[in-house]
């Protein structure tokens, strides 16, 4: 493992500022979204079209796999895809546009928030279960063949964890010594489902072991035991010893989707509590590297890059309806 103790104070300021930054990405991105949908919740009303789903408490995923990667390493997600997709370095205003249907965005306004896709840092997302498995395994194929040491974190959410895709891409991605880092968020539930209702082992991460890889589990949704578990797990990556599975136990705040209404969840009264920004502020007041003007200073910097992004998007053009299909082929393929 990568040693924890081996965080200097400017780098824990930077999981804390990428924390913050997410956040306050998704806050604005729920106020937006709900601004001005209809009475009945027409999900296809509004400036931001579609559904939603939304990564607040999740963030310390987020911020400890960034932490290690640069753009030319490779990083798919989930259908919650903002928080990997910020830390990884995503244009902001791009991806903003993009989620709110606009012809800046990074689709073109055509994918929306569940299908980004940034070629300039490598990114993807998709709103199918464990769909971005298969493509990490395909770049990080690529990238052995070159004889680069690059890397690709492929993101997946608890229920991943028992679609086929993700048990042919450990096995593949083992048997090839592909330099794979796959990193499994378990926050919980599987849309309304429990994961201990649907899944036969207690910690996805004792899964790796049947193909033949390094497996951790990062408990209390800490961003420095993320930063640490993925240094050592993508490090390993790039030293051409093969792939590692790391599975992080890490909290949903909000719905599956907006309009979800969480009836199912028996944990809601205590969730606040458990707000992993809150803890982790506190703890670096408390060793002294951050100050209350920092924080102050971060959280300004963060609302002024969002409303921007934000702003940004709402004056974009939308799409010209009578080039619907000018991207739905490939350049030729239509007669």
């Amino acid at each position: 493992m990568v040693d924890r103790s081996t965080l200097t104070d400017p780098e824990r300021l930077e999981l804390f500022r990428t924390m913050v930054l997410i956040r306050t990405y998704e806050e604005a991105i729920l106020r937006e979204y709900h601004a001005d949908k209809s009475p009945g919740f027409d999900i296809g009303a509004g400036l931001v079209p579609g559904e939603m789903h939304l990564s607040a408490g999740q963030e310390p995923v987020a911020a400890g796999i960034g932490a290690h990667l640069t753009a030319d390493d490779a990083l798919t997600a989930t259908h919650r895809p903002h928080h990997v997709a910020i830390a990884h370095g995503i244009d902001l205003r791009a991806m903003t546009a993009e989620i709110f249907g606009r012809e800046t965005g990074l689709g073109r306004g055509r994918g929306g928030h569940m299908h980004l896709f940034d070629p300039a840092t490598h990114f993807s997302c998709s709103g199918i279960i464990a769909e971005g498995l298969p493509p990490a395994l395909g770049q990080a194929f690529a990238f052995q063949r070159a004889g680069t040491d690059r890397v690709a974190v492929a993101v997946a959410g608890e229920g991943a964890a028992n679609q086929g895709a993700f048990h042919e891409s450990l096995n593949l991605a083992a048997l090839w010594k592909l330099p794979v880092v796959f990193v499994v968020e378990d926050n919980d539930w599987g849309i309304s489902v429990p994961r201990a209702a649907s899944t036969s082992v207690a910690s996805n991460a004792d899964r790796a072991a049947a193909y033949g890889m390094p497996g951790v589990r990062v408990e209390g949704n800490a961003v420095e035991g993320v930063w640490e578990a993925v240094g050592a797990a993508v490090t390993r990556a790039r030293a051409g010893e093969g792939p590692s599975l790391i599975e992080v136990h890490t909290l949903r705040l909000w719905g599956h989707f907006e309009g979800d209404a969480q009836g199912y969840r028996s944990d809601l009264e205590g969730v606040p509590g458990r707000d992993p920004i809150p803890t982790y502020r506190a703890q670096l007041l408390a060793a002294g590297a951050l100050t209350e003007a920092d924080a102050a200073a971060i959280t300004a910097a963060a609302a002024d890059r969002v409303e921007d992004a934000i702003t940004y998007a709402k004056s974009s053009p939308l799409p010209d309806p009578a080039h619907a299909l000018a991207y739905v082929f490939a350049e030729g393929a239509r007669s």
